[in-house]
């Protein structure tokens, strides 16, 4: 979720922004705001391949039924959110480099995380689940990117919706209920699926405040992030519920 940054006065999609009291150029700032977004997208995409090989590769090679059969499962399972509030609570204090660095360690770890579901999960399924959701991601991004509707208010009650998921999770590893489980995958869907929407137009709106700043090539990194995130629980909550058990 886009909310590492969360600059204020937004720029409205119909302005045209201003630098230094002078109006630039609209076919300069659509042109810079592209490929900064571009970038964000090449960045999560490369991210999203890096977890996928290594998932694939722990998976086939054994180890991951070694490792997530032991103790050491829990480090594996929590290394990503070490990850991810490394570079949220440090990123002010941090090189472009070194966040770059984490981005890439993040997917390494949360590759070895997602290898649990190769071992419960058809190939087949995977395969269909993640396609399906690459197509749904694109067509919520591209809303999210060229929607007028300011989308900030539904930020609120998508934060709300996640934060009930979570309590939801923990309270059903006690109860272990089934329809519980499935209300949690739908709802997750519906909830990452708004995030994508939400997350590309903050995003797009924070370009007009951080471009020309040394900041922005931390920001790409984080964008990437988010939007990571977004896809990869928008998949395997859409793979819990669709996908085919071994």
């Amino acid at each position: 979720m886009a909310n590492w940054n969360d600059p204020q006065p937004r720029t409205g999609f119909g302005a045209s922004p201003s630098l230094d009291g002078r109006t630039e150029g609209r076919a300069t700032y659509d042109a810079g705001l592209r490929s900064y977004m571009l970038s964000i997208y090449n960045y999560m995409a490369s991210g999203v391949l890096l977890s996928g090989i290594v998932a694939v590769l722990f998976a086939n090679s054994g180890m991951a039924m070694q490792v997530l059969g032991t103790p050491l499962r829990w480090v594996v399972m929590l290394a990503p959110l070490g990850f991810v509030l490394a570079m949220n609570f440090g990123l002010n204090r941090m090189k472009t480099s070194t966040v770059q660095m984490l981005y890439w360690g993040f997917c390494v770890v949360m590759g070895l995380s997602l290898s649990t579901i190769f071992l419960v999960f058809t190939a087949t399924s995977i395969a269909t689940t993640f396609f399906a959701t690459a197509a749904a991601f694109a067509g919520l991004s591209l809303v999210g990117y060229t929607t007028k509707k300011d989308l900030s208010g539904f930020g609120t009650f998508l934060i709300m919706g996640l934060f009930g998921i979570l309590i939801a999770m923990l309270i059903n590893l006690f109860v272990g209920s089934t329809v519980l489980q499935l209300a949690i995958s739908v709802l997750g869907v519906l909830i990452f699926a708004g995030l994508t929407a939400y997350d590309t137009q903050m995003l797009k709106n924070q370009y007009a405040q951080l471009r020309g700043t040394e900041f922005i090539g931390k920001a790409v990194v984080m964008g990437a992030l988010s939007l990571y995130l977004d896809f990869i629980n928008m998949f395997q909550f859409l793979l819990s519920f669709l996908g085919d058990r071994r």
